[in-house]
């Protein structure tokens, strides 16, 4: 039987990522962050609920011995991926919620990460300006679906109605099509 001490020293050892060799410190994260994170979490783990796949938050993934991250949110469908302090390969579904300190690495250097290891469906979440870009894999690229963005009320009411109507308040991720999430409910605090 291993000892839990061992099993779980990876735990102790400092916060940051390895891309492309490269050891990077990763930033505490704020408030709404942790909001936009948990509330991620939750809507996916309760539509998982006796599915195959899983989610995870914070959950470090392997992908060789030179790229490691530790994305906010990742859906694994594969559970040979899974590992007792890991995930190892590509996860079906990444989502990164930015900080003012990491911004540029999730929209440079780990969006090419997940690209190049075959990320399926990749977010990358402002949980200031609210917005949700949407990244679908395709013959290895990235292509970006969309951007979504939740309205305040006073933008809201900024629009007339055809540029209402053409507002996408809600986003589903590619694995379930009937897995659909509200903006509002994704930016609840």
């Amino acid at each position: 039987m291993p000892n839990v001490a061992t099993a779980y020293a990876d735990y102790s050892e400092p916060e940051y990522e390895l891309i492309n060799g490269q050891e990077l410190m990763m930033a505490a994260a704020s408030l709404p962050h942790l909001d936009v994170q948990g509330n991620l979490h939750h809507i996916i783990r309760n539509y998982l609920k006796g599915k195959h796949c899983r989610v995870y938050a914070e959950a470090r993934v392997v992908f060789d011995d030179k790229n490691w991250v530790q994305p906010d949110i990742a859906v694994v469908c594969d559970k040979s991926k899974l590992k007792l302090n890991h995930i190892e390969g590509a996860p079906n579904f990444v989502a990164e919620i930015l900080s003012p300190s990491t911004q540029s690495r999730d929209f440079n250097e780990k969006k090419k990460i997940y690209e190049k290891f075959g990320v399926p469906e990749y977010w990358i979440i402002d949980p200031f300006a609210k917005n949700v870009f949407v990244y679908l894999l395709e013959d290895g690229k990235y292509d970006r679906v969309d951007i979504y963005h939740l309205f305040s009320p006073e933008e809201w009411e900024g629009l007339d109605e055809k540029e209402k109507a053409a507002q996408k308040l809600t986003l589903k991720i590619s694995l379930y099509d009937d897995l659909e999430i509200r903006l509002a409910e994704i930016f609840d605090y």
